[in-house]
């Protein structure tokens, strides 16, 4: 399938690089109809990687990147349940999430998440499965999930061990803040920091030099730089499971989703 445009995702393929855009309204929450386009990329994405030797990934929504999980979904859709049903419910979607974060992570070729805006939760995440990130100088970073009572669930605690120390690891979890495009930069999370709206076209300009390189030495690189950390991943799930039973996390998503807010998810 060399393109593809549903409600969520869209994808092509532009001179020799896969271009997966995110446009779901109002801000790429990820539910369970982003996830299911996202498995059907995740399964078309070996035969694309024949014809591509890198992957952007961007969004076309205004507001930013992705504000990460429809916790409006999951909170609704573990209403009237019984907690072992809901945890069970949580664990699958969690499983599936985590399967087409870690065939992105270790993709057969360079990938790219070209960020601006609201890069949060699960789109943080998202943006961390790739091996390069770009930002423009608006892009925010942040894990908000401690105000929820959870601790991040697609991948992110594992990824971002495994890319920055363990002080800013400590601070961007316990305190639930953001940070900017510069900040991101400076402790090494962020590779290249443009002006407001340059961000995809820098992408397709980085992606243009990958080119000229070998391929498979491209993908030893990766490989021998890059493991996956899939123990810490499984473990992740794992505590996310338990905590999602306790009481503030219900308190948590109520408060979110009555929220008048026109952006609950901002910090």
């Amino acid at each position: 399938m060399k393109e593809f445009k549903g409600q969520a995702i869209s994808w092509q393929v532009v001179n020799g690089a896969i271009e997966l855009a995110l446009h779901r309204e109002p801000c790429n929450e990820i539910g369970s109809g982003t996830l299911e386009e996202l498995e059907t990329f995740a399964a078309a994405l070996p035969e694309l990687a024949r014809d591509a030797y890198a992957l952007i990934v961007h969004s076309t929504i205004k507001a930013g990147f992705s504000a990460g999980a429809d916790l409006r979904e999951l909170y609704e859709g573990s209403r009237g349940m019984d907690k072992g049903e809901a945890v069970r419910g949580v664990r699958q979607f969690l499983r599936r999430i985590h399967g087409v974060m870690n065939t992105l992570d270790a993709a057969p070729l360079t990938t790219i998440a070209a960020v601006h805006g609201v890069t949060f939760g699960g789109g943080f995440e998202l943006a961390l499965v790739c091996d390069i990130i770009i930002a423009d100088r608006m892009a925010r970073f942040c894990f908000p999930e401690l105000r929820l009572g959870l601790i991040p669930g697609f991948g992110g605690i594992p990824r971002l061990k495994r890319d920055l120390g363990n002080e800013m690891v400590r601070d961007l979890l316990l305190t639930g803040r953001s940070v900017n495009a510069m900040k991101a930069q400076q402790i090494g999370l962020v590779s290249q920091v443009v002006s407001e709206g340059a961000v995809l076209r820098a992408a397709r300009a980085t992606a243009a030099q990958l080119g000229k390189f070998d391929r498979r030495t491209a993908i030893a690189a990766k490989q021998f730089i890059k493991p996956i950390p899939y123990e810490e991943l499984q473990q992740e799930i794992d505590i996310f499971c338990e905590l999602f039973t306790q009481p503030a996390v219900e308190a948590g998503l109520r408060k979110f989703v009555e929220s008048t807010d026109a952006q609950p998810y901002l910090p």
